[in-house]
């Protein structure tokens, strides 16, 4: 899952972002209102974190233009503690949720878990490949009568955003789109690295390989041979 988090205080900026790699979205930050549009024009994200005091155009403004625009996303936005009105205002202007500030980066995460399960049938808690089951509630994976060993977080991301897609190839674009950031290297071997690492866990001991690279396309996870 792709987050643009909007925030012009460095040091919060920081944590959230942090915060949210740990628990496995690719996240990119900007310090201005304005700077938003070009990054929703060029990249598909999942959600926006946005803060409401920010230099070139706040974030009320922000959010009705995107919503005016016909953008989807969720849109969670910050909100000092005693901004009722802010509140009131940025639900009005097409925001999905709010939370209020200082807040815990668990709670960031678990309204964000929370609003994807509200995006359409699509997004169902419970993802299945052939005999592999992912409970996107609680991030555990089970292949036929075995627990898959635990995931790190980009492990995640990745099986994820492949069982979200069964049976079509995703390019090495699209995956970097979903599951890093712009700082991603485009040589780089991680992608890889990460499906190699996926194989172990989930097609170790298993005769039907889920888990399959297309020469020269891609990658998908399919039940088809």
């Amino acid at each position: 899952m792709r987050v643009l988090v909007v925030e012009d205080e460095l040091r919060m900026s920081d944590l959230i972002r942090q915060g949210l790699e740990e628990d496995g979205y690719a996240v990119d930050t900007v310090d201005n209102g304005k700077d938003v549009f070009f990054w929703v024009e060029s990249t598909s994200y999942d959600y926006i974190v946005l803060d409401i005091m920010l230099p070139g155009m706040d974030g009320i403004s922000v959010c009705s233009k995107l919503r005016k625009q016909g953008y989807t996303m969720n849109i969670l936005i910050l909100t000092a503690r005693d901004a009722v009105s802010d509140r009131v205002s940025g639900l009005d202007a097409g925001a999905d949720d709010y939370l209020v500030k200082p807040f815990a980066i668990e709670e960031l995460t678990a309204r964000l878990r929370a609003l994807s399960r509200r995006i359409g049938p699509q997004k169902t808690v419970t993802l299945q490949v052939s005999d592999l089951i992912l409970n996107t509630a609680t991030k555990r994976a089970i292949r036929g009568n075995r627990e898959i060993p635990t995931l790190t977080s980009k492990e995640y991301v990745l099986l994820e955003t492949l069982m979200y897609y069964p049976n079509q190839v995703l390019t090495r674009e699209q995956i970097i789109e979903k599951v890093w950031n712009w700082e991603y290297e485009s040589e780089s071997k991680l992608i890889e690295v990460y499906i190699s690492s996926l194989r172990k866990k989930i097609d170790k001991d298993s005769s039907q390989k889920l888990i399959q690279t297309v020469r020269g396309m891609g990658y998908r996870i399919s039940g088809n041979d």
